[in-house]
């Protein structure tokens, strides 16, 4: 499968460049920065550029792909700048004018509808800190909703660094105690897998440990 990563020099987004070379797959990083991009593959296919100050880049970006995944994300800021509004809005039109269809979004757990699972802490801590960062997540899900695309939204918890055990929760709703954590690399195998089994087609999806 040819598959453009958005967001690939994060961390999240490293884990799917990784896996996804792993599997066979032909994966294509989409950067502003390459110098931050930590993997060094002979196999991956790099483009540099930045469909926020220009549109129109992502039309030739998608072009040729058979699946795109967003771990666009704003690192360690509390402050969104509107990144994946603006980034969906930018490339999910140019997706459905090229006819690429498959779109997998990862989310976070808390946004939309998904925060009345959460337990007391985890609604605390959103609305003391990602406020603003999850106003942006739901506009952007929103474009996707709304377009022809065959999407996927998945929704990790706390994320964390570690390796991929595969003995994740996946559903559409899960309840919630504490502040329970996911591995980048869990995250990743199940973007992957979801990729090729294509089990929650225009579904939300919540991962958790």
């Amino acid at each position: 499968m040819k598959i453009l990563v958005l967001g690939a020099s994060g961390e999240t987004g490293s884990e799917i460049v990784a896996q996804g070379l792993a599997l066979g797959h032909e994966i294509t990083a989409l950067v502003r920065r390459p110098e931050r991009l930590t993997l060094r593959d002979p196999d991956l296919r790099l483009v540099v550029g930045d469909v926020l100050a220009d549109p129109t880049f992502a039309a030739g970006a998608v072009a040729g792909h058979d699946a795109v995944v967003s771990a666009l994300g704003v690192r360690s800021s509390f402050r969104s700048g509107g990144l994946i509004e603006r980034g969906l809005g930018a490339v999910v039109p140019a997706m459905a004018d090229a006819g690429v269809l498959r779109f997998l979004l990862i989310s976070a757990f808390g946004v939309g509808t998904t925060r009345r699972d959460a337990s007391l802490v985890q609604r605390l801590l959103y609305r003391l800190l990602l406020t603003g960062i999850y106003a942006d997540k739901l506009a952007g899900e929103r474009i996707l909703a709304a377009s022809p695309l065959d999407w996927t939204v998945i929704y990790p918890v706390l994320l964390a660094n570690g390796p991929a055990t595969r003995a994740y929760r996946l559903a559409e709703r899960l309840p919630m105690k504490g502040v329970p954590r996911i591995s980048r690399a869990d995250v990743a195998h199940a973007v992957l897998e979801e990729l090729s089994a294509r089990r929650f087609v225009r579904k939300r999806v919540v991962i958790s440990a």
